[in-house]
């Protein structure tokens, strides 16, 4: 089922010129593209930025193969157009998605099952800030890490767009929280969105926090994206039997650790990205978060943490706000 008549031949789009700096970003015109079998077409209202953007635009990060070669990887909007097989939206459904890429246009193609329907009561500029921080959060902290009730949380980065979605899930879910951040203002942020404790890593040692704000136990779960010289003080901060999820690596892919700190407390250190996996992985983690977290999203019980919005043809200033790093939440570029 097609709006044909309202679908153009181009569209607008932010491509990268050129690896580089936040400038590379720059308007093209581009083709609309069509939805193939099980995918819709999305007329795109508000994209939301993450640092995966910021990787790909330095030519660190390419899109996984068949994915499109535009930066974005969610959404929000009205469906206009269905591939075959794709029944259970209709055009006009207003939705979010997740993509693998192809967010910063007017017009993206996404598998069905990797959309949902836009959380009740929230804007599209708010809901396109929710499908990749939520799909990480849920795989990463629940799925992968085991996160349950009573549980203790270490996250850092915490007033970053993963940061305050999994303070507030974890939170929402029984768990006690940590978070670390790099400001008074950034920890009193993660403080207001439901962390127990926030932590100044620039003032202290969060390996001695995280054993004192614990009665030593130390965490159950860590969601780390710093990686780097932070893998060996994980796994000193986490509890026996701890869990650390590692979903980036900031500080670099390489480091040195006592291997039989991992032992003696019989730790797991997993972790995955998200981008490659096939859209069915990605549709199961979609409908885990439909039947469990958007009732609390239509609650208001969590919700996005918006930081600023910018113009789609000014994407390059979103990145610059990204890599200056003093955003808490989320940066959406409005495309309506």
């Amino acid at each position: 089922m097609t709006d044909a008549a309202k679908i153009p031949e181009k569209m607008t789009a932010i491509g990268i010129s050129e690896p580089g700096g936040p400038r590379v970003l720059k308007p093209e015109r581009r083709e609309v593209p069509r939805p193939g079998r099980g995918e819709i077409l999305i007329r795109v209202k508000a994209a939301g930025v993450n640092r995966p953007d910021v990787l790909q635009r330095k030519g660190a990060y390419p899109p996984p193969p068949g994915a499109s070669d535009l930066p974005g990887l969610e959404v929000s909007g009205e469906v206009v157009a269905q591939g075959e097989d794709a029944p259970r939206w209709r055009v006009g459904s207003a939705v979010c998605a997740l993509v693998a890429g192809g967010g910063y246009a007017e017009y993206v193609a996404v598998h069905a099952s990797n959309a949902l329907p836009l959380p009740e009561g929230f804007t599209f500029t708010e809901a396109a800030a929710i499908p990749e921080t939520y799909f990480t959060v849920w795989h990463n902290v629940f799925e992968r890490g085991g996160l349950k009730a009573g549980e203790t949380l270490l996250v850092h980065g915490g007033s970053s767009g993963i940061g305050t979605t999994a303070i507030q899930l974890a939170s929402a879910f029984g768990a006690y929280v940590i978070a670390t951040a790099g400001s008074a203002e950034k920890c009193e942020a993660c403080l207001k969105l439901g962390a127990d404790r926030a932590i100044n890593y620039k003032d202290e040692d969060f390996v001695a926090a995280v054993k004192e704000a614990t009665d030593g136990k130390g965490a159950d779960v860590i969601l780390d994206m710093v990686g780097g010289d932070y893998v060996a003080r994980n796994y000193e901060a986490a509890a026996v039997e701890g869990r650390i999820v590692q979903i980036a690596v900031q500080r670099g892919a390489v480091a040195s650790t006592d291997f039989s700190r991992l032992m003696v407390k019989r730790l797991t250190h997993t972790g995955s990205t998200l981008r490659p996996r096939t859209a069915e992985f990605k549709g199961g983690i979609a409908a885990a978060l439909e039947a469990k977290v958007w009732p609390l999203l239509a609650a208001r019980k969590v919700a996005p943490v918006m930081d600023m919005i910018y113009p789609l043809k000014e994407a390059w200033r979103a990145h610059e706000r990204m890599e200056e790093g003093a955003h808490i939440g989320k940066i959406v570029l409005d495309v309506a």
